[in-house]
């Protein structure tokens, strides 16, 4: 049976890494939103606090179903909180609404990251779709002719948009939260271990993210690898 050291060695420590970060915010936020709040603000409210503070009343709040399914959609100007976000006065509701609202301001205020990455999601989407096939194509046929080896490498730069995507994603989502947390602070919606519990809510969710950027830099280096060697073949 053959086996993939370059995926054993390289890509499942990053895989591990973002399966016990999405347990590990799943857990958190569960533990955190038993925790409610000495002021009993829902998310929904905490959100339209830190949006009027901010000039953004222009920007609607709606309720939609599913379990952190939270997200601003800036085409249509509106923030969606999920169940246990909209309705729910814990602390761990408080700070996901306010994360969101977070992002309603980075688009306000045109914070640069958040403008790249608006920018590059036609392309790494149209590259997502692609860098498999091209890669597949590249891998099994490169044998054959020199000539596939160049549909594996385009196959790469595909799958190298979606890790370039990643990383732009990484300083969105910390900025985001850092806005939240400082509007929590400021507007004394959260206190003492209450604060400290959307904060460690907050700080689970983006190690997600930092999980999902080691995953595809470490599949990006693979299939790097895997075609630099069979070139010197």
């Amino acid at each position: 049976m053959y086996l993939d050291w370059t995926y054993v060695v390289l890509v499942m420590p990053a895989v591990l890494l973002s399966l016990w970060a999405s347990s590990r915010v799943n857990s958190t936020f569960k533990h955190y939103n038993s925790v409610y709040n000495h002021r009993g603000l829902t998310g929904a409210q905490a959100a339209r606090y830190v949006l009027d503070r901010n000039g953004l009343s222009n920007i609607r709040i709606e309720h939609i179903g599913g379990e952190l399914t939270d997200h601003f959609d800036p085409s249509a100007g509106v923030i969606r909180l999920s169940d246990s976000v909209y309705n729910s006065a814990s602390c761990a509701a408080v700070g996901v609404a306010c994360h969101e609202a977070g992002h309603a301001i980075q688009h306000a205020v045109n914070y640069v990251p958040i403008k790249i990455r608006a920018a590059i999601i036609p392309i790494t989407n149209f590259g997502a779709k692609l860098a498999m096939p091209l890669i597949i194509l590249g891998l099994v046929f490169s044998s054959f002719s020199p000539v596939f080896t160049w549909f594996a490498y385009a196959g790469i730069i595909c799958f190298g948009l979606s890790t370039l995507f990643q990383l732009v994603t990484l300083p969105t989502e910390f900025d985001a939260s850092k806005r939240a947390l400082q509007c929590i602070e400021g507007g004394n919606l959260l206190q003492g271990e209450e604060y400290e519990g959307a904060k460690k809510v907050l700080s689970a969710a983006a190690l997600t993210y930092v999980a999902a950027l080691a995953v595809s830099l470490m599949q990006l280096l693979r299939f790097v690898l895997i075609f630099s060697s069979r070139d010197k073949d």
